[in-house]
């Protein structure tokens, strides 16, 4: 399936599958003026794709640059062109999901990005997963990004999750809520042998998050009558869980965790281009306690951390309006 509306030369409004790295992966490009910077978002989860949502999120920047979503692989629709009909244990095991087949992946996107729209660099912007995968992606090749904007900025994944699970014990215990506390300790500290005991973590830890932190409107998640049939809402429910799977693993079927070993403190110390972190003061999985220091010790060519006091992990409007603020402030030419 394939959209292009074209009104005129400058408007651009494309969402299609396109070649990447040796499957068919989809991607949205809309905006107003084609001659207006870029700006590529690679989104959490992993799985948890943009694409799909009306566009009451990002939707008024399109006056002022081209926005482009992308389905990751394994993740989205992405997913659903590649996967077969049954999805198994077997498939699971044989198909694993690997950060640098993603990175490069993100590094052809934006070779195409570039050509495709006659520009010689674009901005990058990674949320929680996707802060790994777009550090990634610059650290590997800096000259194809104006700079990076990170949100919820993962620096060591093993870390983050069990600051998160102390953190959230500590919360629980000094709150004296028995229901939290026992299921924690049923839990126990990380690392998991499974993956669904790492999903009842964050389960936990997003509702302790939601206590101090101000909701996205409701009208940000609706989707789009694009994407909103059977078929779509199939395939974003199970890429996210295989996309879940690769991230933590599980070794009861046989799948080794992407992230396991991702450590930027030994090998992300060292950007050649600016870097933003744009942080929600009251994250638990990716706390300013872990990447605050981290931020702290990196060498760029201009660096800044903003920390939104609202906010936890996810996305409200403190934290879009601090993106739209640290990016216009790029003054990125047409």
């Amino acid at each position: 399936m394939t959209i292009f509306i074209s009104f005129g030369q400058s408007k651009i409004l494309e969402e299609r599958f396109l070649p990447i790295g040796n499957i068919e992966q989809w991607i949205t490009i809309k905006g107003e003026d084609i001659t207006n910077p870029v700006i590529l978002f690679i989104h959490g989860g992993p799985g948890s794709t943009m694409s799909q949502y009306k566009d009451d999120i990002y939707g008024s920047w399109t006056k002022e640059f081209t926005l482009v979503h992308w389905d990751q692989r394994g993740a989205g629709k992405t997913f659903g062109n590649n996967v077969p009909k049954e999805i198994t244990d077997e498939f699971y095991v044989s198909n694993p999901l690997s950060v640098e087949e993603m990175t490069n992946d993100g590094i052809d996107l934006t070779k195409y990005l570039l050509k495709y729209l006659n520009k010689r660099k674009v901005i990058i912007v990674g949320t929680s997963w996707g802060s790994i995968l777009a550090t990634k992606m610059v650290l590997k090749q800096p000259d194809l990004f104006h700079a990076y904007v990170g949100h919820a900025q993962f620096v060591n994944f093993s870390n983050s999750i069990t600051n998160a699970y102390l953190e959230v014990y500590k919360m629980a215990s000094d709150r004296k809520e028995p229901i939290a506390i026992e299921k924690l300790e049923i839990l126990g500290p990380p690392p998991y042998n499974k993956a669904k005991n790492y999903g009842q973590l964050l389960r936990i830890v997003k509702q302790f998050e939601k206590e101090n932190s101000t909701p996205a409107p409701t009208s940000w998640w609706k989707i789009a009558p694009l994407y909103d049939n059977i078929k779509d809402n199939n395939d974003r429910y199970n890429g996210d869980d295989y996309s879940f799977l690769n991230l933590v693993g599980d070794k009861n079927i046989g799948v080794k965790s992407m992230v396991n070993d991702i450590n930027f403190e030994k090998t992300g110390m060292v950007f050649h281009l600016p870097i933003y972190f744009i942080q929600g003061s009251h994250d638990i999985l990716t706390s300013k306690n872990l990447n605050k220091p981290y931020f702290e010790r990196i060498k760029a060519p201009r660096k800044e951390y903003f920390l939104v006091s609202d906010a936890a992990h996810g996305f409200n409007q403190s934290i879009v309006n601090k993106q739209y603020e640290v990016i216009k402030s790029l003054r990125v030419q047409k």
